[in-house]
């Protein structure tokens, strides 16, 4: 085919490997993804697409595996700001001693868009495009992803306590609603509705959230069965353990999305599969605050739909998706005495599809498959540490970290490229974290 019958399309990206998640298990050698408007048009081996496409781009990645965008399922993105303040701590002695107090001071608008604009920086670096958020201020922390090109399912929040946000879970439901509303026409954003746990919300609160999330078609994202003592409390207080009381309260469904879920019983992991619910896993945060781990193994094996989160900045303390998958490879390992409890194509997968699914957003991010929006990351495995390469996958799980991503893209437009950011300052965001960092010390 001559140049001039060939199809003008934006980009086309050669790579010397490429991992398309769907169909499961699949490296492709020497392949070429090409993309026009923002999605992905073709997937195609390189010589073939030369002849069929003429690109106004071609990225030429010929020491790359090319993978999907990562997509952390669960993060407090503006909480890169405290990262490091109080570290080596008990979960509930952690939260009510330091982290609460910090917000109770500082949580505003402003500090919840400049910590989620760090926040996105961090991960886009590391090869994230897609983060689910939990947080204050909801409008801030979408405005910070939009000016970051990254995309973002917005959380919004609800608790039944005051905050510097909002009065009760009925003032953070109609405020997050509110900003759900004034969002609806950016295409990078989506949205949860997020009440924070079982333990600070009551029945009657769950219920709104509940009404909400079936109205709205909107998944439920959640803290879970992170520790013994988030159980015991459910026991005292409403006479049995929290997965139950949601059952009860119909929250269990194909929307639900459990964070941690570190302490469960086969009986609650099948519960879990039986209604569809997604888990959200983060072993570096579960470690860290001596939470647990988690059965990954069983849950896998019971057809429990796992995604990987990093969890907030505070508490891991990396935005780092490729500790988070060795992390989880090695603990389902060890947790379950099998070898191959989790390979490294089940936990990619993971990483990148299985967040996907929880959010709803597996017709859209996810795979490398044509129709879907080209958030695609890219990994040099040409490092002295990375080599020799006979299986890119394994390597991108066991060897490889986030300084080895090159470029990354969210639909279809560049937002790191040879490892460098494109839309944000690093200089000056590592100014304005200063600040912050003398405000919160003061």
């Amino acid at each position: 085919m001559s140049d001039e019958t060939a199809d003008t399309v934006d980009l086309t990206i050669d790579a010397r490997w490429l991992a398309p998640i769907d169909p499961p298990g699949i490296v492709l050698d020497n392949h070429a993804v090409v993309v026009n408007a923002g999605r992905i048009v073709a997937v195609m081996p390189q010589d073939e697409a030369a002849h069929r496409f003429h690109p106004r781009r071609r990225k030429r990645l010929d020491r790359h595996l090319l993978i999907p965008g990562l997509v952390n399922l669960h993060t407090h993105a503006a909480m890169t700001l405290l990262r490091g303040l109080a570290d080596d701590l008990p979960l509930m002695e952690w939260l009510a001693q330091h982290v609460w107090p910090a917000e109770a001071q500082h949580a505003s608008a402003q500090f919840v868009h400049d910590g989620t604009l760090l926040a996105c920086a961090e991960m886009l670096r590391g090869g994230i495009t897609c983060f689910n958020d939990m947080y204050f201020f909801p409008r801030a922390a979408a405005d910070a992803a939009l000016a970051a090109g990254m995309r973002a399912a917005i959380g919004l929040i609800a608790v039944d306590f005051p905050s510097n946000y909002a009065a009760d879970a009925d003032d953070y439901l109609a405020k997050g609603m509110a900003a759900r509303e004034q969002l609806l026409d950016e295409t990078l954003l989506s949205f949860c509705l997020a009440p924070h746990a079982p333990y600070t919300l009551s029945d009657r609160s769950f219920a709104g959230v509940l009404t909400l999330a079936e109205q709205l078609d909107l998944p439920i994202h959640l803290h879970l069965h992170e520790t013994n003592d988030e159980i015991d409390d459910s026991l005292r207080r409403f006479g049995t353990r929290p997965i139950e009381r949601l059952r009860r309260l119909g929250v269990l469904g194909p929307g639900l999305i459990a964070v941690h879920a570190v302490h469960l019983n086969d009986s609650e992991i099948q519960l879990l599969a039986e209604h569809g619910c997604s888990i959200a896993h983060c072993p570096s945060s579960n470690l860290k605050l001596a939470s647990g781990i988690a059965p990954l193994r069983r849950l896998v094996e019971c057809g429990v739909n796992v995604g990987l989160g990093t969890d907030g900045a505070a508490s891991n303390n990396r935005l780092d998706l490729f500790q988070e998958m060795r992390l989880a490879a090695l603990l389902a390992k060890q947790h379950s005495g099998r070898a191959d409890a989790v390979d490294a194509h089940r936990v990619l997968h993971m990483a990148t599809l299985g967040g996907a699914r929880a959010l709803g957003l597996d017709a859209e991010i996810g795979s490398i498959t044509v129709g879907k929006a080209a958030d695609l990351c890219a990994v040099d495995l040409a490092d002295i540490a990375l080599v020799p390469c006979y299986d890119p996958v394994s390597h991108l799980t066991y060897a490889a970290g986030r300084e080895h991503v090159s470029d990354v893209w969210v639909a279809g437009r560049p937002r790191v490229e040879d490892g460098q950011l494109i839309e944000n300052n690093e200089t000056g965001l590592i100014r304005l974290a200063l600040l912050w960092q003398n405000k919160i010390r003061r």
